[in-house]
């Protein structure tokens, strides 16, 4: 199996369920089973849910239960809170995504990478995902995980430029920032008055339920074979 190459978490993506608690719920736990019935430790699945409300609070439940939960298409901060409040264990935002979004919609074309509008959704542990350039990539020095290009992991590579930590959890823990807590109602205004945040997860659902769609039809097409 390929599960049995690889050397870090095994993710599966519950995308059309994204509005759905107990949909969400029931469809982890039959991953979990037959990733178990396959000789797989349900320590190694990350289920991937989409940083909705209800993908949220489905994420909750499942840690509690032990099923580790992956948050992904997330944008806002108000996201990142009620990730952060729900206990999950790793949270994707979309750095790449989130400049893309400003560049195309704002008269700003350009951003110094520490006023890059995706570097302020970091704040937590968590895996950056997309970056653009590597001035994004060197900005976010010190975060959890990152997903960086072939072709950026070469241009970092050739790279003599000294990268200095960015992101601390000592430094983290020095800001004057009080508690945020949020309830669905506070969630959800929050989330709609971010216009960016808005248009980029209903579009990365979407995306993300077609290729799901596509995938089904790649195997149904070489099963018949």
């Amino acid at each position: 199996m390929i599960c049995d190459r690889m050397i870090s978490n095994v993710k599966s993506f519950i995308c059309r369920l994204s509005f759905d608690v107990e949909g969400s719920i029931e469809k982890a736990k039959k991953f979990i089973k037959s990733y178990e019935e396959a000789g797989i430790s349900k320590e190694r699945i990350l289920i991937k849910l989409s940083s909705t409300w209800e993908g949220i609070e489905a994420a909750k439940v499942l840690e509690k239960e032990g099923i580790h939960c992956n948050m992904t298409l997330l944008f806002a901060f108000a996201q990142a809170v009620a990730c952060a409040e729900a206990g999950v264990t790793l949270i994707s935002p979309f750095v790449g995504r989130i400049f893309d979004w400003y560049v195309k919609n704002t008269d700003q074309k350009e951003f110094q990478p520490k006023d890059d509008p995706g570097k302020y959704y970091c704040n937590t542990d968590n895996q950056q995902k997309l970056s653009k350039n590597t001035g994004q990539i060197t900005e976010l020095a010190g975060c959890d995980l990152l997903t960086i290009s072939p072709s950026l992991l070469e241009k970092l590579q050739k790279s003599t430029e000294t990268v200095s930590l960015k992101l601390s959890v000592d430094e983290a823990k020095k800001q004057d920032i009080d508690k945020i807590s949020l309830d669905e109602k506070k969630f959800r205004w929050l989330l709609n008055e971010d216009a960016m945040a808005t248009d980029k997860l209903a579009e990365g659902i979407r995306k993300f339920a077609a290729d799901a769609v596509k995938l089904e039809e790649m195997i149904k097409s070489e099963l018949k074979k």
